[in-house]
């Protein structure tokens, strides 16, 4: 039988494949004209209008690549746009977000012990976030400081911050570190879809038209590539810091969220630095590894949230129907004997200082609450627990599927 919690990870497998494939597409062909345009070389006899050019060697293969500085004197019948890439990372991200923490909103959304949010709420919160972030975002970019990248840049990790610490003051600290990446990709995707290939069509009817481009639509569109290139790894940082509880389910999971963009503004400078032929600023690595350091030493702070609740406070009421399911009072002796040494709010098994991926098996609420991981993870499969901790025989297995198929039947 397919329950829709089976198809439901499958859903979610399909669309994080295929988020991370067409992320991998858009992040490479981005990193690659960043170092292309950085590494342009003028020479002798160019044609006119060309800024620079560059020859490379791949596959066996040469490549004569040439810029021109606002745009040749007319268009070639074959015309190449980078736009695709960024679209499907982010229509498949915003599937994979759906699917995961709105379907699923009660369990990895919403945090009674820091908002009680309705469901709907909730997801309101989360979608319309993004739309704001970019409106806030975008109007800072048209502004005079739009003439002043640097000062912008700090306005924006002010904002960054803030956008941190109101995701964690209203979701999950897996949600909230989540949020924060999906508003950031939100943006790049933005400047992509509204600001970056429009200012590209305007160009290219100019040119066919006959007219000569205004060179102000390459300066617009340069500063917002700037800001994607800056902002690429932090977002890579906070969509893997989804399964390292020691970043997003501990007290300063906000501040660390902020700290990676210090850490993506000092890596990607080293590489634009070398691509551009100006030196190696070394200086960036070890400001980097500090400031990782410092993300460590924050992470060894009191764990908050989920793991503070009080164990005896009022349960959702879908935590009540799969509590009151049959066979959950067999299945929660299960999970304590196999789980619970890990999936504690403080673990004794040797070498686990906090529980994996923030999942906690504790009591009668925080089995309830996490029916549905563990009949996929340890009732319909047997990803947990892992062989070498504890052993779960196939009838064990069984009680707690049957228990989750009681309590789903419920709802």
């Amino acid at each position: 039988m397919l329950e829709a919690a089976f198809l439901w990870e499958w859903a979610e497998f399909a669309a994080r494949w295929l988020h991370v494939i067409t992320g991998i597409a858009w992040i490479g062909s981005s990193f690659y004209f960043i170092a292309l345009d950085l590494g342009l070389r003028k020479a002798h006899a160019m044609p006119r209008g060309v800024l620079g050019e560059e020859w490379q060697v791949h596959g066996g293969g040469f490549y004569h690549i040439q810029k021109y500085t606002i745009a040749p004197d007319h268009m070639p019948d074959h015309l190449t746009w980078f736009k695709w890439e960024a679209y499907a990372t982010w229509l498949s991200g915003a599937a994979l977000m759906a699917i995961v923490y709105w379907v699923g909103a009660e369990l990895f959304l919403i945090d009674p012990g820091k908002a009680d949010l309705p469901v709907w709420l909730a997801i309101l919160i989360s979608g319309g976030s993004l739309a704001i972030g970019w409106l806030i975002y975008d109007a800072l970019c048209k502004s005079p400081l739009g003439d002043r990248p640097t000062a912008l840049m700090l306005v924006l990790f002010a904002l960054l911050t803030a956008m941190a610490w109101g995701y964690d003051q209203s979701f999950t600290g897996r949600a909230a570190l989540l949020h924060l990446g999906a508003f950031t990709g939100t943006i790049m995707v933005a400047n992509v879809f509204l600001i970056i290939i429009p200012n590209q069509k305007i160009v290219v009817a100019d040119l066919r038209a006959g007219r000569t481009p205004d060179a102000k639509y390459g300066r617009i569109a340069k500063l917002r590539s700037m800001h994607n290139n800056y902002l690429t790894l932090p977002v890579l940082f906070l969509m893997l810091s989804i399964h390292y509880p020691l970043a997003f389910a501990t007290q300063y999971n906000w501040l660390i969220a902020s700290l990676t963009f210090l850490m993506g503004v000092t890596i990607r400078h080293w590489f634009n630095t070398r691509h551009a032929g100006k030196g190696s600023p070394w200086w960036t690595w070890p400001a980097t590894a500090a400031v990782f350091a410092a993300i460590m030493a924050l992470s060894l702070a009191p764990a908050f949230g989920p793991f503070d609740m009080a164990a005896d406070r009022e349960p959702t009421p879908r935590e009540a129907r799969f509590a009151d399911a049959d066979g959950f009072d067999t299945a929660y002796g299960i999970v304590m004997g196999r789980c619970a040494m890990c999936h504690a709010r403080e673990p004794n098994w040797p070498g686990t200082a906090i529980a994996p991926n923030g999942v906690l098996l504790e009591t009668e609420a925080d089995v309830a609450r996490q029916a549905r991981e563990i009949y996929l993870q340890a009732g319909r499969s047997h990803a947990m627990p892992p062989a070498a901790v504890a052993f779960v025989p196939a009838d064990e297995r069984a009680v707690l599927a049957a228990w989750y198929r009681a309590g789903a039947a419920a709802e």
